[in-house]
């Protein structure tokens, strides 16, 4: 009989007035299926890196911090299988790379643009409103719309690189993929979002030609596991962020079928499945 995995969560420890249902039932259900799972808060702790070597067989990487993914790529470097795979994960929280490796899958993008200072945006402001973002930017923190020069100046924070891309006002709201294996899930959501229930949205059917763009979005990174905004225009569709691993709030019995994916994946990398082992290059991906 196999042996049940071994599986540690890199977390963010969240203040008790978020509201964080999915991941605590994950872990609970991975549990009950034997899996021996730990939660590890990179942030809140001093990591040895002298010491740091691989203890479990899959480390999901779930925090979006700047220390959780550094502690994840010294995992990913001593050997640890890492899901989604620590080379997407550090992509995808780069919008710059993030965005031309989506452009060159074919993916529906915004006309983007980096820069070093915000007077450098002013002159494409000529041909409409910039949406100018935070190029580690995650949840929609710091986004901004800016239709003036005036706007530009008084976003100015110093920061550096400058992500933005063009504005396309949407038709509706916003439209939330999730994607966890075969499965693809649609959640309507407004932006910008002001509460818990904002968060939930409402759950539609996915049609065919959302559903290439998502499959569009995982086949460039080669993973199974992700979440992406479109926004409806009457300029078409545009995907305006992309995620290795998201909330999926809103999304119906979102913990069995993460657990149900996240269990096979530590699996395999106890199994030592050639098809999906750890490695500098690769991690592990579903």
């Amino acid at each position: 009989m196999r042996a049940a995995p071994t599986i540690a969560f890199l977390l963010t420890r969240h203040p008790p007035t978020r509201v964080s249902p999915v991941m605590p039932e994950v872990a609970r259900q991975l549990a009950c299926r034997g899996a021996r799972v730990e939660r590890i808060y990179p942030d809140g702790a001093v990591t040895g890196l002298t010491s740091l070597d691989p203890r479990h067989d899959l480390y999901v990487l779930k925090s979006g911090t700047d220390t959780a993914l550094s502690v994840a790529g010294a995992l990913h470097a001593a050997g640890a299988a890492t899901l989604n795979p620590y080379p997407v994960a550090a992509a995808c929280r780069d919008k710059i790379v993030l965005t031309q490796i989506l452009r060159r899958a074919g993916v529906p993008i915004p006309d983007t643009f980096v820069a070093g200072s915000y007077s450098q945006l002013e002159p494409l402001l000529s041909d409409g409103p910039l949406v100018v973002k935070p190029y580690r930017g995650s949840q929609g923190r710091g986004v901004r719309v800016v239709h003036s020069a005036g706007e530009l100046e008084s976003a100015d924070d110093g920061t550096a690189p400058l992500f933005a891309q063009r504005y396309h006002a949407p038709t509706g709201r916003d439209r939330k993929l999730y994607c966890i294996g075969e499965q693809v899930y649609g959640v309507k959501r407004v932006w910008p979002v002001t509460s818990y229930v904002d968060k939930l949205g409402e759950p539609f059917r996915v049609g065919e030609e959302l559903r290439e763009i998502a499959a569009r979005c995982g086949a460039a990174f080669g993973i199974g596991l992700y979440g992406l905004d479109v926004v409806e225009t009457e300029d078409g569709l545009f995907v305006v962020d992309f995620s290795s691993f998201p909330g999926f709030k809103g999304v119906p019995d979102a913990a069995t079928a993460l657990s149900d994916l996240i269990w096979s994946a530590a699996q395999r990398a106890r199994a030592g499945d050639e098809r999906h082992a750890a490695s500098p290059q690769t991690g592990i991906a579903v």
